[in-house]
């Protein structure tokens, strides 16, 4: 076996490395901060509803966490059997993003289904008004309509 091989292999059984200085750290939980007083803005501003604003603040919360506690980023990326604590981290946020994409793209299909069931009632119900007789006109009107007897 070469050098680099065995090197490989050592690196490869190594614990999970949190590579976070305490600059990286303190920048991270500003971002977290920041990220969550954000939501709570759109929220007051009604920009956001408050059933989706409760995913985002969830993962605000969470950065903030892995930002003042690193030894839990160490820990999953352990459960994970991952030996980079960036590769795994990297990994939930991937996983992440692509539930809530699929959440949101069924939320805009069924938001779709009910714009066009709303505008199919709308014009049914505008067709009914077209229909509908017209209103009754007063003795001295001529009425295209009202057959003219002789009297």
């Amino acid at each position: 076996m070469s050098w680099l091989s065995v090197n490989w292999l050592i690196a490869a059984t190594d614990e999970p490395v949190v590579r976070l200085t305490p600059q990286a750290r303190i920048v991270a939980a500003i971002l977290a901060v920041g990220f969550m007083l954000l939501i709570l803005d759109l929220i007051r501003r009604d920009r956001l509803l408050e059933r989706y604003s409760i995913v985002w603040f969830l993962l605000g919360l969470a950065m903030l966490v892995g930002a003042a506690f690193p030894v839990l980023l160490e820990l999953i990326a352990r459960a994970m059997g991952v030996r980079d604590v960036t590769i795994a981290l990297f990994s939930i946020v991937l996983l992440i993003l692509l539930a809530m994409t699929l959440n949101f793209s069924v939320i805009a299909s069924r938001q779709s289904k009910q714009i066009t069931r709303l505008a199919q009632q709308s014009a049914i119900e505008g067709a009914d008004d077209d229909v509908s007789p017209p209103p009754s006109t007063e003795a001295g009107e001529h009425d295209p309509l009202r057959r003219h007897t002789p009297g």
